[in-house]
């Protein structure tokens, strides 16, 4: 990291950055974490590790993520630490997911729940992928602890414990094979109870069984693989084509079928960068929300470096602006497809710099790249009965650490986990996982668990970038990051939060490559993040000039917000955000990581 131009203040930090040189896990969740470092104990690399943890994240942040839902992830190899590579566990929109037969349903927008928004599910067999291509582990090495957990139980958190309440009225009216599962003899869970999930450790117990006796590691993890395929699409297209309620309170079959699962097999991608203050960012393409985040560094780099503190006024209203030119971009511009060099050419990012102003803008302003027409969807401002309208005053009802807020209509706007890994060899990996939320869809019994909702971030107009078309991919928030110095990668970070999940990210690398932070400091210090974008999940409102900032921001830069015109809602102290990440120092080879305090679940471990 380069010399500090500014520094952090004198504050408390909840732990220290973690130091060693034999490996360093950190994620959401202790278990999580727990599972990833045991592999590295056991001589497992940073892959067997990753995959290991990820399979866990299933059961101890299930309101969160799911074996149906999806991820994206970035990884440099030890091989080749210079080449940041993308793994894409993005399921495509099925066969039979046209806008015509959405119009026909009598809707204007894919629902926010439901098996109608359910995209192919990618995560598993992207773990797979991952575990084939670089992993050493097997198939039953990296499933033990996870199928294990299953049979025997994890404590319940007290935020899936809340997830579970909010929707009980709904699983037990609509949703049976839920309420069955997550609500047992109508008793609603309570935190810490042991929670366990027998269909799914059969599943999986499946997978391994069709693993072994192959002779070699990579023809087990394909069968798994073809297993899987077929297990899922079977079930899932066989118990979702009975209607079922959806967050539009009415009821639809979904449209997923068995062949839609067994075509889809998960891939790997060059990754797209940006260079940054000596750094080089990389990031996943346009079907995620990934180049966001680059065009906003771009914007900045140039800038003093009194601009890019967040924790001064002049800062953070700086960042806050940033923000909503690159997120307007965003929700005009991005699609499976849509390109990316114009968005972060010279000549563009220029332009995107001169709009920025003394005051809070309160227009969407996409940009036209090389006059592309950007997409202009439908600007609703409309709050829902469970939005906060205290703006400015007060806790907001929404939580903001990212967790799911969830009505009875089973509206999820949803959310999602994340892991990083870095190992003694060098290689070095962030994934973010998320979909098939407990709260997605139905469980399916023979399964354990629920497809996603992805599907929900594509509009029913076909003029739109990211327009629901068969095959075509969701514009995903899923975005981690992975940041090289001198040609080689140096840290991955992510955190879940949909549409936070770049805004929490960019004060905590503006800190650490700017401000000379100490990852856990950067972690641990107060953060912020706009409204102003078109919301990514279902019913997709915008909230112009819109601010929610933690109240440790302190009441001089709140105040400094407010006077430029900023519409500042105060989060609680420790509410934003769910960052963690892990690093190397390539010239000593010493490792580091550190992980969010806020909600008490996410930790780092290592030596």
């Amino acid at each position: 990291m380069s010399a500090p131009t500014y520094t952090a203040p004198a504050a408390f930090t909840t732990r220290p950055t973690l130091t060693g040189s034999f490996g360093m896990a950190a994620s959401t969740h202790w278990i999580a974490t727990g599972v990833a470092q045991g592999v590295l104990e056991r001589g497992g690399n940073a892959f067997d590790a990753v995959v290991a943890g990820g399979f866990a994240l299933h059961l101890v942040e299930p309101h969160l993520n799911g074996p149906g839902g999806d991820l994206v992830g970035i990884f440099a190899t030890a091989a080749e630490p210079s080449r940041p590579v993308v793994l894409m566990g993005q399921g495509p929109a099925p066969a039979g997911a046209t806008i015509d037969h959405y119009r026909a349903e009598g809707l204007d927008l894919v629902p926010g729940a439901g098996g109608l928004a359910a995209a192919i599910p990618g995560a598993v067999d992207a773990w797979l992928l991952l575990l084939r291509a670089h992993g050493t582990a097997t198939v039953e090495e990296v499933l033990r602890p996870t199928i294990e957990y299953a049979r025997r139980g994890v404590p319940l958190s007290a935020s899936a414990a809340a997830t579970i309440a909010r929707v009980a009225e709904l699983f037990a009216d609509q949703w049976p094979s839920s309420a069955a599962l997550w609500t047992p003899g109508g008793r609603i869970p309570a935190e810490g109870d042991l929670v366990r999930n027998p269909a799914y450790a059969d599943v999986l117990e499946r997978l391994v069984a069709a693993s072994i006796g192959h002779g070699d590691r990579g023809a087990g993890i394909d069968a798994a693989r073809d297993l899987w395929a077929e297990l899922v699409g079977t079930e899932a297209s066989a118990f979702l084509a009975t209607p079922h309620r959806h967050s539009s309170g009415t009821d639809h079959a979904a449209v997923i079928r068995a062949e839609d699962v067994a075509g889809f097999r998960a891939g790997f991608e060059d990754a797209v960068t940006a260079p940054f203050r000596g750094h080089v960012v990389a990031k996943a393409g346009s079907w995620s929300q990934g180049p966001a985040l680059l065009e906003a560094l771009r914007i900045l780099d140039p800038l003093p470096d009194a601009s890019l503190d967040p924790s001064t006024a002049r800062g953070a209203h700086t960042v806050v602006e940033v923000l909503k030119l690159a997120l307007a971009d965003r929700d005009a511009l991005f699609g499976d497809g849509a390109p990316v060099d114009d968005l972060l050419g010279d000549d563009y990012i220029a332009v995107r710099r001169a709009e920025l102003g003394e005051d809070a803008s309160h227009e969407w302003r996409p940009g036209s790249p090389e006059g592309r027409i950007p997409f202009r969807p439908p600007l609703s401002t409309e709050h829902g009965p469970d939005d906060d309208d205290s703006l400015g005053v007060g806790e907001p009802t929404v939580q903001g650490t990212g967790e799911p807020t969830v009505l009875a209509t089973g509206e999820t706007r949803g959310d999602t986990c994340h892991i990083d890994v870095v190992d003694r060899w060098g290689n070095i990996v962030a994934v973010t996982p998320s979909g098939g939320w407990l709260q997605s869809s139905p469980t399916i019994p023979s399964l354990g668990f629920c497809l996603g909702t992805r599907l929900q971030m594509m509009w029913l107009d076909e003029s739109a970038p990211s327009a629901l078309r068969p095959g075509a991919r969701p514009r995903t928030t899923l975005t981690p990051t992975l940041v090289l110095r001198d040609g080689a990668a140096v840290m991955a970070i992510g955190t879940p939060g949909g549409d936070q999940q770049e805004q929490w990210q960019l004060p905590a690398l503006l800190r650490m490559l700017v401000g000379g932070y100490a990852p856990q400091q950067a972690i641990d210090a107060p953060t912020l993040h706009t409204t102003a974008l078109v919301d990514s999940f279902w019913p997709r409102t915008w909230t112009p000039a819109g601010v929610v900032a933690e109240g440790r921001l302190g009441a001089e830069v709140i105040a400094g917000l407010r006077r430029r015109g900023h519409d500042v809602a105060v989060s609680g102290d420790w509410s934003l955000g769910r960052l963690s990440a892990v690093g190397i120092d390539r010239a000593t080879g010493q490792l580091w990581a550190a992980a969010n305090p806020r909600g008490a679940l996410g930790y780092a471990a290592g030596r």
